[in-house]
């Protein structure tokens, strides 16, 4: 890829983008971290769910593995963020796309449905629930890439 092509994408890129899951407890929480990750300060990123939920310690550590600096995070509704302005959310679950609807109705933004696992849901070993984890931690990875280009952090 030569420079040319990473500026026309990164020109590509929305200003602003929110992810929606049902709790912002796993999936939401993960998109937007891995956005920053990967994308740093060339669009503003935040996360929301349907409702607020309690972040999901495997979360953390599927990030860490991967060499994300943790940061706080402060579980929010989308009705929370009725009053912001972003160019595109990006629904992790069918809930979280009608809620978004719903709340941003008036607001023109774009909205895109990216179904992914719900890695809650994976039964078993430690082992084995961490697996789930990290696949949708890797799903997302490559999503963010082909809809956003590819990362401003090499190696990610």
């Amino acid at each position: 890829m030569n420079g040319g092509e990473a500026k026309n994408e990164a020109e590509a890129r929305p200003g602003a983008v929110l992810f929606a899951c049902t709790l912002n407890a796993v999936r939401s929480p993960m998109a937007e971290a891995l956005a920053k990750h990967l994308y740093g300060t060339s669009m503003f990123v935040d996360s929301a769910g349907v409702e607020c939920g309690e972040l999901d310690p495997f979360v953390l550590e599927v990030l860490d593995e991967i060499g994300y600096t943790r940061k706080i995070h402060h579980a929010k509704s989308l009705d929370d963020l009725q009053d912001h302005s972003f160019d595109l959310v990006i629904a992790l679950t069918e809930e979280a796309r009608a809620t978004a609807e719903r709340v941003m109705a008036n607001d023109g933004v774009e909205i895109e449905l990216w179904p992914v696992i719900d890695p809650t849901e994976a039964g078993g070993a430690r082992a084995q629930r961490l697996a789930a984890y990290r696949h949708l931690r890797d799903d997302l990875i490559g999503r963010l890439k082909r809809r956003f280009g590819e990362a401003a952090k090499p190696g990610v």
